[in-house]
């Protein structure tokens, strides 16, 4: 896969190229990146890309210019756009899945109040949002999505890896213990020191079934209203 991150801290972005899984799948040959600069498309000595908005109001919005630029340095028009905001549909698993199967992606980081809406209604196909809270900068949220997508891709991670993660199924993950079998009191699960691997299959299913119950309600119901209308059929 090949990402083009567009941002005014490229510095960010290749720190996170650089660790870890994403580190790796760039080693490997399974993703290729570019930090690319707004402000290299800024045509002023101060290299400005943002001004203030208009009708007034607090803060400062990205230009349209240097931002379009850089857009079309990178062929946006004909690859799959994305602006992170807090104003986007919901990013989730799905979402990661789908965007996964795409060859090129490009992310548009927005900074201080956001990117001129021409922006927007021109280049961007998903605008897409990662909670109901706001972050200082769309660096951070497009990362989180470039995250959750490329451990999607085949030969990044294990199969046996993803299978059984949070919202794999529509249920979080099980809880998950290591050694030394007491820590402070507490002792791990007897039973998964059975080594009955059915008996460990059925207590961890338990236990995805009553974490989602606890801290996520919601996606319990919508498993279950899915099995319903699988019934049904």
């Amino acid at each position: 896969m090949k990402i083009d991150v567009l941002t005014l801290f490229p510095g960010l972005v290749e720190a996170f190229f650089s660790e870890s899984i994403l580190g790796r799948a760039v080693d490997r040959g399974f993703v290729s990146y570019r930090a690319v600069n707004i402000r290299d498309f800024a045509d002023d000595k101060h290299r400005t890309a943002d001004d203030a908005p208009y009708g007034g109001g607090a803060g400062m919005v990205l230009k349209p210019e240097p931002l379009g630029a850089a857009l079309d340095s990178v062929g946006a028009e004909k690859r799959r756009t994305i602006y992170p905001s807090p104003s986007g549909r919901p990013f989730t698993q799905n979402v990661a899945q789908e965007l996964a199967a795409e060859d090129e992606l490009v992310f548009v980081c927005g900074r201080y109040e956001g990117v001129d809406q021409r922006i927007i209604d021109h280049y961007v196909d998903d605008e897409l949002t990662i909670g109901d809270y706001v972050v200082s900068s769309g660096e951070l949220s497009a990362l989180v999505i470039v995250d959750a997508v490329v451990r999607l891709i085949d030969g990044v991670i294990t199969p046996e890896s993803l299978s059984e993660e949070s919202f794999t199924d529509g249920l979080l993950e099980y809880p998950q213990y290591t050694r030394p079998e007491v820590y402070k009191g507490m002792r791990v699960p007897e039973v998964l020191l059975t080594g009955h691997h059915e008996r460990i299959r059925e207590w961890r299913q338990q236990q995805r079934i009553e974490k989602t119950r606890t801290n996520r309600a919601d996606l319990l119901d919508a498993v279950n209203d899915e099995n319903s209308e699988e019934a049904e059929e």
